[in-house]
């Protein structure tokens, strides 16, 4: 199969001409039937990972972004230098507490990576240096490191790779040497017994990358010999293992996109098997919190925005419990903390955050809150059960990060840490944000966060619009420095709270996914048409991005209406919505089914069919795009927006930019390292700046 490349010449917005080639992937039909209808995909064979053909179609189109990019090599320069300029290179993160240690991560000017220390006093001691595991790895991650009980040894998880397939060593803590044992091919995650010998640990399936096998390590035997004490053989299921605040219990967790099942065994009885806490139920999803009197539970049976339980011994059902705090239709419950004396609840009222404070024994409430309509106020999980605080962090989109400490008792509050930009000319004053409510077409009343600089002329105005809007995952209203560079040059920064997520409740999930799924997909358009019509922006200058199943809400609506975009970024979009679904074999799929139907069903299958990008390119002018993807990604395959903008360039009806951005080196997350993540942002703003007429 040979690639042929068509060259020309072509002018981009800068009215620069510049030359270049674009390529085009020779079409190979393939035919691919289910419920007596077929499709074309003549592009099906860039699944073929490695194959010489594949690796030159992305060489080739990684020449033309590289080559757009080498043109504008001033612009990212000047970015990364603005960047740097607010960021501090030698930052100090707020000290935590693990197993009654102290310790603190920084970062150097001249670190790519952080190193964590041990403090004592005013003395610190080096604990892990990732730019030395770093080193002679084009890619590197620290996924986990967990200390045993006696903090004797530690437990480090490791990806060098970018595929998420993680090895586990172990090191002592007085000096730098490793012990002989080697876990491979795990997910990440691994928690101690109280022997101080024995640990447990997730593998995946090598086809699939499900984690789904919990396995018991002794020290100091080969991982050949370790037990399998747990299997997850409904495919729909991954497994997590997570130990109790009190130390009392190891929970291997299975859950699926609706339903939830807690296994448990003694943290002092190594050498036992698991027993089910609870049995899964369909649509039933459960937390547990240990209780050196019980167990506290965030359920949603019966319960959509969930309520919270508690049972003296192990329960046979949710109406065993005895309720502690009820369900509340106007109020969703987010996360469970419990420690001696209080529970900590993560809540979302009108789609804001707040913090219950409940204290266990006089069952009072009482709240932690702030006015400010567009920002997060998040729990700061705590690793000491008879903590007599509470941390708590509090950002805005105009306010950088600051971490309280609240005494349970009196109240007091103390700043613990608190997050200052490098430019002393920056003042949160100089900026304004806002919720708005933009309408859909069925009349849903739509959140909107914006945050511009004050004095922008907004109707004017470039708008930079992300969504994202599945799994109920709710994109917080956060501060970013970087994002300034955007702000300070006149755009307005838009966050569009689409259904799909859980900003307002259950049931704005529940209205963004299955055969309500296009509903994201309106929502955005519709939140794009109201920030032009209502002089928030500039109508012609909207630019919008989306990443992973976002990169489906940004591939959807330029199918649906693309002609309201001036530029789009993609990254790592989920676009071949209908094939992927329908190949049991690549990593994730099945347990997709409850987020996006099942499409071996013909109901689920000709919705999928409707929306998914990749099947829906019109012959239609598009507006400049971006795309990026790392080749070693397991969430997303690189296929996906490789075939995508093969398809556009085939179809597309004019000549704006099209760029694919493929990383050799990176996964779902992109590069790693700090400068890889601040080149990859640079990038992104220099292809819209540019199209604003900045170079």
């Amino acid at each position: 199969m040979n690639i042929k490349f068509i060259f020309f010449l072509f002018l981009p917005m800068t009215l620069q001409a510049q030359k270049s080639y674009t390529p085009i992937a020779k079409k190979n039909a393939k035919e691919l039937t289910i419920h007596n209808h077929t499709r074309i995909d003549n592009y099906f064979w860039m699944n073929e990972r490695d194959s010489k053909d594949v690796l030159n179609y992305i060489k080739a189109e990684n020449k033309v972004s590289k080559g757009f990019f080498k043109s504008n090599q001033k612009l990212i320069s000047k970015l990364i230098t603005e960047f740097n300029g607010r960021i501090n290179p030698n930052d100090v993160y707020p000290p935590f507490e693990v197993n009654g240690i102290s310790y603190q991560e920084t970062i150097s000017e001249k670190d790519d990576y952080t190193k964590t220390w041990i403090l004592n006093g005013t003395d610190k001691k080096l604990f892990i240096d990732e730019n030395k595991r770093a080193k002679k790895h084009s890619f590197y991650e620290l996924a986990n490191w967990v200390p045993s009980p006696n903090n004797q040894l530690v437990a480090i998880c490791e990806d060098f790779i970018g595929r998420r397939n993680y090895e586990i060593t172990f090191r002592n803590y007085s000096n730098d040497t490793f012990l002989e044992d080697k876990l491979e091919q795990t997910d990440g995650l691994i928690e101690w017994a109280n022997d101080n010998k024995t640990v447990f640990y997730i593998k995946k399936d090598p086809q699939t990358l499900r984690s789904f096998q919990v396995y018991r390590h002794v020290l100091g035997t080969n991982q050949a010999t370790d037990d399998l004490i747990y299997e997850e053989k409904d495919e729909k299921f991954e497994i997590g293992i997570e130990k109790s605040t009190n130390s009392q219990y190891i929970f291997i967790v299975s859950q699926s996109s609706t339903t939830t099942e807690y296994w448990y065994l003694d943290a002092n009885k190594s050498q036992t098997m698991p027993n089910v806490f609870l049995k899964r139920e369909q649509n039933h999803e459960y937390k547990v919190q240990a209780h050196n009197n019980g167990f506290y539970l965030l359920t949603n049976k019966n319960a959509p925005n969930r309520k919270i339980v508690f049972s003296k011994t192990i329960p046979t059902s949710i109406e065993t419990c005895n309720e502690v705090i009820a369900h509340d239709e106007s109020r969703l419950i987010e996360e469970l903390i419990v420690t001696d004396s209080h529970i900590f609840a993560q809540e979302r009222s009108n789609g804001l955050e707040q913090i219950r404070l409940y204290d266990i024994t006089t069952k009072a409430s009482q709240y932690i809150e702030v006015e400010e309509e567009t920002r997060s106020l998040q729990i700061i999980d705590n690793d000491n059960y008879y903590s007599k605080t509470v941390d708590f962090s509090y950002n805005s989109m105009t306010t950088p990060t600051t971490i309280f400490r609240q005494d349970l008792s009196s109240g007091n509050r103390t700043i613990i840490y608190q997050y200052e930009l490098l430019d002393k000319q920056f003042k949160p004053s100089d900026y304004e944000s806002k919720r708005i409510w933009a309408t859909a077409t069925d009349g849903t009343k739509i959140p909107v966060s914006i945050v511009y600089k004050k004095g922008t002329d907004l109707a004017s105005s470039p708008c930079f619009l992300y969504g994202y809007g599945s799994y109920g995952v709710t994109i917080p209203d956060v501060f970013s420095a970087t994002r300034l560079s955007l702000l300070n040059r006149g755009f307005v920064y838009a966050l569009a709270h689409v259904r799909g997520e859980k900003y307002l409740g259950d049931q704005w999930y529940q209205d963004g996914k299955y055969l309500k799924k296009k509903n994201t997909f309106t929502d955005f358009i519709n939140t794009a048409e109201f920030l032009g019509n209502e002089g928030y922006c500039d109508p012609s200058k909207i630019y919008i991005n989306g990443g992973s199943a976002g990169g489906l809400l940004i591939g959807a609506v330029l199918n649906m209406a693309p002609h309201l975009f001036k530029g789009a970024i993609a990254d790592v979009p989920f676009v071949d919505v209908v094939t992927t679904m329908l190949d049991e074999t690549v990593p994730l799929t099945v347990g997709e089914y409850e987020e996006w139907g099942n499409p071996n069903e013909q109901e689920y299958y000709q919705y999928m069919l409707s929306y998914s990008p990749y099947d829906n390119v019109p012959k239609a002018d598009f507006p400049h795009l971006l795309i990026t993807t790392g080749y070693h990604d397991s969430q997303v395959q690189y296929w996906e927006p490789l075939k995508w903008i093969a398809k556009i360039r085939d179809y597309r009806t004019n000549n704006n930019l099209l760029l694919l951005d493929c990383n050799m080196d990176s996964g779902h997350g992109g590069g790693s390292g700090r400068s890889s993540a601040r080149m990859e942002l640079a990038k992104m703003f220099t292809f819209i700046l540019n199209l604003e007429g900045e170079n």
